[in-house]
């Protein structure tokens, strides 16, 4: 065990406190009692306090954190940390290893009721001060996405950064690299072809050898990735309505939606999940110029989207299970592969993707045989179908409550519809008032149409409680796609840990 000297001297203050006096006065400050004990010093000699990330710093820290130190002694508070947050962090760091903290300037001792009070006043205002930081960044980031401000993160692929100016503001802006434009041009046009998979196109760009200029491989995640990117549609009133028809948030007016301009979003990405309501997300118009015709982007996505809902619902068609088993190692799912065994028997067998595809999971240490995890988790529907028995006849007069909550959803906007007919056709309207009843009314078709939207998509993939139940007693005879409904509608998913054993997760 040892007391801890520390002693930092800034880079911004040429003519600030020596390290070695700073230690002096850390020294005296050691009780006669304590003086047998051993002496560790720790020096960051041109370091600003700004951060922890100071070599003479984290050493000390890792002594602590092995229990090789009792006390730490420096010659003034901001020694340790210019940072409110940080300082508070380390004093919490020092209470879970009963390590004393003294300071000689300011007789600051946490071994003491007024040290411990002083410690209690910091960690409120760190909290304040961390949450009004959190604060300001979101503000400030809002307000230049709004602007049309390039807001960073991974650069898109095509494009590369140059100074701009924008409302006297230095910024930057994409510039389109020739060659890797080309290549997004392709990706697009051949992806619209309608006989085009992602996994063709990956095949099409390395049969002609058209390698990613950036160094990377191609990919489906990445092709996938690029496609949905919409800051390379040339943004016209068609990715207006586009947006608006999923109740995004379009920052930009509808002129600036010119058919030249690509689009940035920002937000929280829901859509990824399938959801038709985009409310978290914002859209603004770039600076930038688009590359891809709108047309052609709506195509791709609306393509994409359509593949991801039938690849939700069955990853493959060789088990009805088929998009619902997930590897409990890695999280992605794992699709039907037919192998031979010992004796020469083909059988269908469960691998994970990361395994097959990626490369970075070890799957389960079992085989996972299709035919056996399917006969499992039959017993386990059939239990769950006696369960419904009870309860079918009350399901049957029930309406899906989302359903519900959309149809009332639209039955207001039918009412407001109708108010605005009353105000158009009234005698008292002039040009300023029609214009705004107009624009209302364009603005909640959109909307009842993106709710009939959602409520064709729910009745579509609603199965009759009856017919669930009724199932069971013909289950062997069934059906591939009768199959596969019921474990739509009755499961979530199906976590198989590294052993082998299946966890089910029940939508009911």
């Amino acid at each position: 065990m040892a007391i801890a000297l520390y002693a930092r001297k800034s880079v911004e203050k040429e003519n600030s406190i020596s390290c070695d006096t700073q230690i002096e006065y850390c020294k005296a400050m050691i009780k006669p009692d304590e003086r047998q004990e051993k002496v560790l010093t720790f020096v960051d000699n041109g370091f600003s306090g700004g951060n922890v990330n100071r070599e003479g710093f984290q050493n000390m820290m890792r002594k602590i954190e092995q229990g090789k130190i009792t006390k730490v002694l420096v010659y003034r508070l901001d020694r340790i940390s210019r940072s409110l947050a940080d300082f508070v962090g380390i004093l919490n760091t020092f209470k879970e290893y009963g390590v004393e903290f003294v300071s000689t300037q300011e007789a600051f001792d946490t071994s003491s009721p007024y040290g411990e009070l002083i410690v209690k006043i910091l960690a409120v205002f760190a909290e304040f001060e961390r949450e009004s930081i959190i604060s300001r960044v979101t503000q400030a980031y809002e307000h230049r996405s709004e602007m049309g401000f390039y807001m960073g993160g991974r650069q898109p692929y095509g494009f590369e950064l140059e100074p701009t100016v924008i409302n006297n503001i230095k910024t930057k802006k994409l510039k389109p690299i020739p060659n890797e434009i080309e290549q997004i041009k392709y990706i697009y046009d051949t992806y619209a072809v309608e006989q085009v998979t992602l996994g063709r196109l990956l095949k099409n760009l390395l049969e002609n050898d058209m390698q990613s200029l950036s160094g990377g491989k191609w990919t489906t995640a990445k092709l996938s990735t690029i496609i949905k990117n919409p800051i390379y549609v040339k943004a016209d009133n068609r990715i207006y309505e586009y947006f608006q028809i999923h109740n995004a948030q379009i920052i930009s007016p509808p002129e600036a939606f010119d058919g030249i301009h690509g689009v940035q979003i920002y937000g929280k990405t829901k859509h990824e999940s399938g959801s038709s309501d985009w409310s978290d997300i914002k859209v603004v118009v770039m600076t930038h110029e688009g590359v891809i015709d709108s047309g052609t982007w709506i195509k791709n996505n609306q393509k994409l989207a359509a593949n991801k809902q039938i690849r939700n619902a069955v990853s493959n068609k060789t088990s009805w299970l088929g998009g619902k088993i997930i590897c409990g190692r890695c999280g992605r799912t794992m699709t039907t592969i037919k192998g031979k065994t010992g004796s020469g028997e083909i059988r269908r067998y469960f691998s994970c993707t990361g395994k097959t595809h990626f490369r970075d999971c070890k799957g389960a240490k079992v085989t996972l045989y299709a035919e056996s995890l399917e006969d499992m988790v039959y017993e386990k529907i059939a239990e769950k179908l006696d369960t419904l028995k009870n309860v079918r006849a009350t399901e049957k007069k029930n309406i899906n409550p989302e359903i519900n909550e959309l149809r009332n959803k639209i039955k207001a906007i039918e009412l407001s519809q109708s108010k605005i007919a009353d105000m158009l056709l009234s005698p008292d309207a002039n040009a300023d008032l029609l214009e705004i009843m107009n624009q209302k009314a364009s603005k909640l078709k959109s909307e009842k149409t993106s709710l009939l939207i959602r409520i064709d998509e729910l009745e579509n993939n609603k199965i009759d409680a009856k017919k669930v139940v009724d199932l069971s007693k013909k289950w062997k005879t069934a059906s591939f796609e009768e199959k596969r409904g019921v474990c739509q509608i009755l499961i979530n998913r199906i976590i198989i840990d590294k052993n082998g054993n299946a966890e089910i997760v029940w939508n009911i």
